[in-house]
C-alpha cells in the first residue's frame, strides 16, 4: 500500500481545529470526545476518494476501513490471523488453489438492502474492468482469469473464476496455492461495494462515478459516513445496520488531514487529538519526556525506496542504479536525518515470520565509483543532470538533500530535487513523468508477495518501466509451490533478481512512531497498522 514517506509540510493547516470546540468549561477538547465516544485522529492530508476500487493509500485505507468491512477482518491484537467478517465461515481444497465462504444471512449494506454473494462479483468485475484502470486491480490477479479479462485479452467475465452459488455462497478459484487467502481479503481491494448503489449513479466501470460522495454512499462496515468538509475532516459514525453492531464501542470516528507534522504533534499535546498520523523525529525526545505513556515505537511492515525511471536516461543502466545504491550511508541517513528507530533496507521485502531479505544492499563508496566510471561517467564527468522527485514536505526534503550530498560527495554527480504535492507527485510516476523519486510502500498482507507482486509488467504501482520474465516466472513457480519452506526460497530467488537489476532502491525499513491518548483502549501493536476500529473504547482518563 502506497504510504507517503514519514515528512511534513513546511506550511501549516488546520493549527485552530480543534481550539474551537474548547467550552466554556475549560475542559479539553479530548475528555468531551472521549465522552461522547468520538475517536479524533490525525490522517496526514486529504483523501484521493474513499472508492475501495479507485485508492491505494495509507491515508485512504485508514478511513474505508471503518466504513467497509470484506470477508474477514483482522484480529485486534494478533498478526496474520483473519477473524470473520462478512463470512461467518469458509473451507478450501488440499491445494489451497478452491475457496468456498459462506456469508451470514444478517449482513445488509447501511440503507438495509441485503448484502448477498452478488455484491461481491460484481465488486470484483468492477475493479477488474479495463475501462476503470483501478491501479490495484493487480491485488485480484490471483483469481483464476482475472488478469486476462483485466488486460482486455477477453471480455467474458464468466471466464473468471468467482462465483454466487446462491445468495450466500462465495466461490473463488485461483491461478495457483495461496494458503493465506483469508489474510488478503482483508484488504479493501477485496471488499464487496453495494451493486444497486453504484449502477444508480452511473456504469460499472465509470471511474468518476459519484456514488462515494456524501449523501451517495452506502456501505456495510461498522461505521458509515456522515461528514466530508475538504481540509477540515471526514467524519464516520456508527452503523446501527452492522451485523455486528453490539461489539462495537466507538459511536464515531473524526480523521482530521493535519499535514503538518509539528501543528499535529502540537494538537496532540494541548489534548485536541486520540491520535497521530506520526511523531516527527525532531519531537521524540520531546514527546518521551512529558508524555511517556503516550509514545509508541512499533514495528511497522514497510520499506522506504527510490524508484528509478529505467526508461530515461542513464537510470536506464543497471550499473548506473546499482551505483547510486552503493554510495548510499543508510546508518547515518536513519541517525541524523529520519532519527525514528528505522533499519538500514538490506532488500525489498522486509524481514517478518520465516522470511529473511537476501541481504544484497549494502553501502560500498568505492565498488559506486568503480560501477559509475565502467558505465562511462568516471568521477561523475559527463553524467548529465536528473530531477529527484521528493513530495512537498520538510523532512522529505531534508531526506532527500542528505541523498543528494552523498551522491555528490561520492560520485560526483548533480542531482536537482524537485517537490510535488501529493496529487500531483502521484501523478508524476503514473506517467512516467520523472527520474528519480521517492517512495514508500507499506505491507497490505502479511506475505513477501505484497512487496514483490507491484514490481510486475503493467502492475498499477510499478511505474519503473522494468519488468522481467525471469522474475516473473518466479512468482509464478512460488505460487505453484505448496509447500511453505520451498516456496519462500522460491520468492528469495525472485527477490534476489530483483535486487541485482536494482529498478527500485531500497533506504530502510519502517517503524512507526506515533502519539495515542491513554484514555484509547484495545490499540494495539500491529506490523500493517491495521486495528479494526470495531474493537476499539475510550475510557476517560480518572487521574
Amino acid at each position: 500500500m502506497l504510504r507517503r514517506p514519514f515528512v511534513f509540510a513546511a506550511h501549516t493547516l488546520l493549527a485552530g481545529i480543534a481550539l474551537a470546540a474548547i467550552g466554556c468549561d475549560g475542559r479539553p477538547p479530548i475528555d468531551r470526545a472521549t465522552e461522547q465516544g468520538i475517536l479524533v485522529r490525525g490522517n496526514s492530508a486529504e483523501p484521493k476518494g474513499l472508492d475501495p476500487h479507485l485508492v491505494s493509500g495509507v491515508i485512504e485505507d485508514n478511513i474505508i476501513r471503518a466504513i467497509f468491512e470484506g470477508l474477514c477482518v483482522s484480529h485486534p491484537s494478533e498478526d496474520g490471523v483473519a477473524v470473520p467478517g462478512v463470512a461467518e465461515r469458509w473451507e478450501h481444497n488440499e491445494s489451497f488453489t478452491e475457496w468456498v465462504f459462506h456469508l451470514r444471512p444478517d449482513a445488509v449494506w447501511s440503507d438495509g438492502q441485503p448484502l448477498t454473494a452478488h455484491d461481491f462479483t460484481f465488486a470484483y468485475e468492477r475493479i477488474l474492468s479495463p475501462a476503470l484502470a483501478a491501479e490495484y486491480a493487480g491485488m485480484l490477479h490471483y483469481i483464476e482469469g482475472a488478469q486476462a479479462f483485466n488486460e482486455g485479452k477477453t471480455k467474458d467475465f464468466s471466464t473468471v473464476g468467482v462465483k454466487a452459488d446462491d445468495d450466500h455462497t462465495l466461490r473463488v478459484k485461483l491461478r495457483g496455492s495461496m494458503p493465506f487467502l483469508p489474510e488478503l481479503t482483508k484488504h479493501y481491494t477485496w471488499y464487496p461495494v453495494p451493486r444497486h448503489v453504484v449502477l444508480a449513479h452511473g456504469k460499472i466501470d465509470d471511474p468518476f462515478s459519484e456514488w462515494t460522495r456524501p449523501g451517495n454512499l452506502v456501505s456495510n462496515g461498522p461505521f458509515v459516513l456522515k461528514s466530508w468538509r475538504l481540509n477540515d475532516h471526514i467524519e464516520v459514525v456508527k452503523n446501527p445496520r452492522y451485523w455486528d453492531a453490539g461489539t462495537v464501542s466507538l459511536n464515531g470516528i473524526r480523521f482530521l488531514p493535519v499535514v503538518n507534522g509539528y501543528t499535529e504533534s502540537r494538537m496532540f499535546f494541548n489534548r485536541q487529538l486520540h491520535l497521530t498520523y506520526a511523531l516527527p523525529s525532531e519531537l521524540i525526545d520531546h514527546a518521551l519526556e512529558r508524555f511517556p505513556g503516550e509514545v509508541r515505537q512499533e514495528l511497522y511492515l514497510g520499506t522506504l525506496f527510490l524508484r528509478c525511471n529505467t526508461r530515461r536516461g542513464p537510470l536506464g543502466d543497471v550499473r548506473v542504479r546499482q551505483a547510486l545504491c552503493l554510495a548510499l550511508d543508510r546508518e547515518s541517513l536513519i541517525s541524523n536525518v529520519v532519527q525514528g528507530g528505522q533499519k538500514p533496507a538490506l532488500g525489498i521485502v522486509p524481514p517478518f515470520g520465516d522470511y529473511q531479505s537476501p541481504a544484497l544492499v549494502r553501502h560500498d563508496a568505492d565498488e559506486a565509483r568503480r560501477l559509475l566510471a565502467e558505465a562511462g561517467f568516471p568521477e561523475g564527468r559527463g553524467f548529465p543532470e536528473f530531477k529527484f522527485l521528493i513530495t512537498d514536505r520538510d523532512t522529505a526534503k531534508r531526506l532527500g538533500e542528505a541523498i543528494q550530498g552523498m551522491w555528490r560527495d561520492t560520485l560526483g554527480i548533480r542531482v536537482r530535487i524537485e517537490q510535488m504535492e501529493w496529487g500531483s507527485y502521484l501523478q508524476s510516476q503514473f506517467e512516467m513523468n520523472y527520474d528519480l523519486a521517492m517512495g514508500g510502500w507499506i505491507g497490505d498482507y502479511l506475505d513477501p508477495t505484497t512487496f514483490l507482486d507491484m514490481w510486475v509488467t503493467n502492475n498499477g504501482n510499478n511505474n519503473t518501466g522494468w519488468s522481467s520474465p525471469d522474475y516473473e516466472a518466479l512468482l509464478t513457480r512460488s505460487e505453484n509451490t505448496s509447500d511453505p519452506t520451498e516456496r519462500l526460497q522460491v520468492l528469495q530467488q525472485a527477490e534476489t533478481l530483483f535486487l541485482q537489476d536494482r529498478p527500485a532502491i531500497p533506504i530502510y525499513w519502517y517503524t512507526t512512531n506515533y502519539l495515542l491518548h491513554s484514555s484509547v483502549k484495545n490499540w494495539n501493536p500491529m506490523l500493517l497498522s491495521h486495528q479494526p476500529y470495531k474493537f476499539v473504547r475510550l475510557e476517560p482518563d480518572h487521574e
